[in-house]
């Protein structure tokens, strides 16, 4: 062997050596940045509708359509009911409409807002984040609420039963939204980790969809009074709808080792249009339409939007349900009604 041989061998040999023992010099790697021990604790809410308070009213000013914006992001969303002791304040990220790629730290904008989880990064820099409590992943493949609008039209005859139409096609529609959900929330991950935050720092939750209809529907309402759809509509959306959508969703919570949340049965009993004398008892708005808005035309493609959302009796219930699962143990939860009829967190299979 020529010198620079031996050379080689014997650099090598040293580097073998210390890496073995431990006992080298090589500096560790630099901690990433994280929060101040004395930051507020923080929990923060992103996705879609069923979070950021569409349905609830009051809604933030500035979200409310104006210069285009219509997240809706409610004073009664459910975020703002939880109630976890050492939290001083919550944050609203989600926006109604939202798709899973403006959740993540994709470019696509919503209704003029960037992408979520870039404002989760301000938040968790200046705050120490003890959750994050994700509901997002129906505005992608399933277009959920394009399908309630479509068994509307199908109530009207002007087209076929939503059961029909897209019943067949669902599962699938389904199975195209769980990678784009995962990688939403890899992406939340992310954001956190490059903001110094260890998985046990934070808990990352992710919540799926109550039925906002059922079979149930009281005497005179199944019409635009209420809830125009069809009974095997209203059959499909609470037996075969929810229940693949949700899923869907706990597939991707799983891909990403979240928690989950399952709303699916949630609203039963409760849903639009169940109570023939007394709609406050229901927790999802009924077809509703905002008569003043029809008359200005940047605002009238938004008059129905509210419609067959948790209304603030609803998100007061699922924010009580997610408080009771945010200071537990469980890895997964269903909010189900107890015998006094509020929600409560039932640990569940994850």
């Amino acid at each position: 062997m020529r010198p620079s041989g031996w050379l080689v061998l014997f650099l090598v040999l040293v580097v073998v050596t210390f890496g073995l023992t431990g006992d080298h010099r090589f500096p560790a790697p630099r901690p990433l940045p994280g929060p101040p021990e004395d930051a507020p604790r923080v929990i923060v809410a992103m996705g879609d509708s069923t979070i950021s308070g569409e349905g609830a009213g009051d809604y933030e000013t500035g979200t409310n359509g104006e210069k285009g914006n219509w997240c809706h992001r409610s004073a009664n969303a459910s975020i703002f009911q939880v109630r976890v002791p050492g939290v001083e304040k919550a944050y609203n990220l989600a926006c109604s409409g939202a798709p899973s790629a403006q959740v993540g730290l994709g470019d696509v904008e919503q209704y003029t807002e960037i992408s979520q989880a870039k404002q989760l990064a301000r938040i968790a820099a200046r705050n120490r984040v003890t959750a994050v409590v994700v509901a997002s992943g129906a505005n992608d493949d399933p277009a959920f609420s394009h399908v309630l609008d479509s068994c509307v039209q199908a109530w009207a005859g002007r087209e076929l039963p939503c059961s029909q139409s897209v019943g067949p096609r669902w599962e699938r529609r389904v199975d195209k939204m769980i990678p784009k959900l995962t990688n939403a929330l890899r992406d939340i991950r992310t954001v956190m980790h490059n903001a110094g935050y260890q998985r046990g720092d934070y808990s990352l939750v992710v919540q799926s969809y109550a039925a906002p209809v059922g079979t149930d529907v009281a005497r005179g309402l199944q019409d635009l009074s209420g809830c125009p759809f069809l009974s095997e509509d209203l059959r499909w959306v609470e037996e075969e709808a929810v229940p693949v959508l949700t899923a869907g969703v706990r597939t991707a919570a799983r891909n990403v080792d979240a928690r989950f949340l399952d709303l699916s049965r949630a609203g039963i009993g409760r849903e639009a249009c169940t109570s023939e004398r007394d709609p406050d008892s229901e927790w999802f708005r009924r077809l509703a339409v905002e008569w003043n808005d029809l008359q200005h035309d940047d605002r009238a493609t938004h008059a129905l939007q509210e419609s067959f959302h948790p209304n603030a009796n609803g998100h007061e219930q699922f924010g009580q349900c997610l408080s009771e699962f945010l200071t537990s143990v469980d890895r997964a939860a269903a909010c189900l009604p107890g015998r006094e009829g509020n929600l409560h967190a039932a640990a569940s299979p994850e």
